[in-house]
């Protein structure tokens, strides 16, 4: 997900200097939602990990 957030801002840079206004907007703000969801699964799994190791090793 975060290769496709990224892609998506490199197509936001392009149009946005290509003069192509509305595509760069609506790519940035694909690209802004892409990572939020990257960020917010990251940290979800990062805690059950956590958690599942805790339960693993019993501390």
């Amino acid at each position: 997900m975060l290769k496709w957030a990224l892609i998506f801002a490199v197509v936001a840079l392009i149009a946005g200097a290509l003069g192509f206004g509305g595509i760069a907007g609506a790519a940035a703000g694909i690209a802004k939602l892409l990572f939020f969801l990257f960020a917010v699964g990251f940290l979800v799994f990062l805690v059950l990990g956590l958690m599942a190791g805790r339960k693993i090793t019993g501390g």
